[in-house]
């Protein structure tokens, strides 16, 4: 069996298994994962792996800190279920490693709502009404967009020194081949999966990759504000003031970049545009990376992806995230730099007219805006409402107008992850 013919058998045991078809509203086509692996043999029967099977050992794998050469991390130890697929801790970035105890580069994102998350384009041109405007750098999996499908962000952690740490597939293979996982291996891809550990790599990401399509586990669309949309609840007065400031381009005007409104076909909103943009987020000086003065993460330019370091102009944009389950976040941003959702609102409304509140000073007493960015690259950070006030100016949001946005950005927590909202 070829690599086109398995994919169209492993698309149709989707859909049979309800991997494939519709969430949110009803009417939101989740595309089957791509098989983005190298071919390999199909079960000695000659039948493609079942798509239950594959999610159940899947999630067997996600769990278990096997995957890890410490033998200390899983994937649930950043991507914790009860926090929605995200960290479970307030730690700027996760910690892993070789030692299970390494500080990573990145916070850890959410794996949810990622289902309809474009291939990584220099150049993304909705199809929204107008679709002749080039969007600019659009998608992928990771911070920077350097993976273009679930199957091949699962390769990541699993060889990142600062994760996982294995220094090979073959290294992975070996431990699965002598676990308990190894039986379900072998039933779902053969008796002699592990005899190519490339191959048996790939199905470890394969695995891994269909349990993170699972639609009640990883887009669910059960929190109130999806209630909401369905008719079947209501918002109250300071949450519904809270979406008229999100959605105001005078005021929070995050809808930019955060879609609140469901899309033109029905499909609920999954609050990311899945875009790039440089937001000039303050150093984070927690960071084991950012001792080094010269060091600078610059997201789509490196150092994690090489393949735009020549490109000054992407140089500190990240991919915004979605914003559902935003509130149980304990650190925010790509470095972790703030520890609550009121400061990071407070970022967006005052950056540019209260600078002081967010950078530090030199020696001569200027306040260093935009301390995590090169001087040369500065100019990319992103100058749109709320931000381009000048300093002196009151900010975009006051006080209590920041209240009424986090009473309705919390309407966004799914139902399974509503006890880890922090009290209000």
């Amino acid at each position: 069996m070829d690599r086109g013919a398995l994919r169209q058998g492993l698309s149709v045991l989707l859909a049979i298994v309800g991997l494939v078809g519709c969430a949110g509203s009803g009417s939101t086509p989740v595309v089957a994962p791509a098989w983005t692996g190298a071919p390999y043999a199909p079960a000695t029967n000659g039948t493609t792996p079942s798509a239950a099977a594959l999610a159940t050992l899947g999630r067997a794998l996600f769990f278990d800190p096997l995957l890890s050469s410490s033998g200390k991390v899983a994937c649930a130890s950043c991507h914790d279920p009860g926090f929605a697929f995200g960290p479970p801790n307030a730690l700027p970035v996760q910690l892993a490693g070789a030692d299970g105890a390494t500080q990573g580069l990145r916070a850890a994102p959410t794996l949810r709502y990622l289902q309809t998350l474009p291939a990584f384009t220099e150049h993304y041109f909705d199809n929204d009404g107008d679709d002749s405007q080039d969007r600019g750098p659009t998608g992928g999996h990771a911070w920077d967009g350097r993976a273009d499908s679930a199957h091949a962000q699962a390769r990541l952690p699993l060889l990142s020194g600062s994760e996982m740490a294995n220094a090979s597939p073959r290294d992975v293979v070996e431990r699965l081949s002598n676990s308990r996982h190894a039986g379900d291996f072998r039933r779902a891809f053969g008796e002699r999966v592990f005899a190519s550990p490339d191959r048996a790599f790939d199905a470890t990401l394969m695995a891994l990759e269909v349990f993170m399509q699972s639609p009640g586990e990883f887009y669910p669309y059960s929190s109130r504000y999806d209630a909401v949309l369905r008719g079947r609840a209501r918002l109250s007065e300071q949450e519904t003031r809270g979406l008229h400031l999100f959605e105001d381009p005078a005021k929070g005007n995050c809808a930019i970049c955060h879609p609140s409104a469901p899309a033109s076909d029905g499909a609920f909103p999954l609050f990311t545009d899945f875009g790039m943009v440089a937001l000039g987020v303050p150093r984070n000086p927690a960071l084991s990376a950012n001792r080094d003065p010269a060091f600078a993460d610059l997201g789509l330019c490196g150092p994690l992806r090489s393949d735009f370091a020549s490109h000054g102009g992407y140089c500190g944009m990240f991919r915004t995230p979605t914003l559902r389950n935003v509130a149980i976040r304990r650190s925010f941003f790509h470095n972790g730099a703030f520890a609550s959702l009121r400061e990071v609102l407070r970022f967006y409304a005052s950056r540019d007219v209260q600078p002081e509140r967010f950078y530090p000073r030199d020696a001569g007493g200027a306040v260093r805006k935009f301390d995590d960015l090169p001087p040369r690259y500065q100019a990319n950070v992103n100058v749109e409402p709320p931000f381009g006030r000048r300093v002196g100016e009151p900010p975009a949001l006051t006080e209590t107008e920041i209240d009424d946005v986090i009473s309705f950005l919390r309407t966004l927590t799914d139902a399974d992850a509503r006890l880890a909202l922090p009290r209000e």
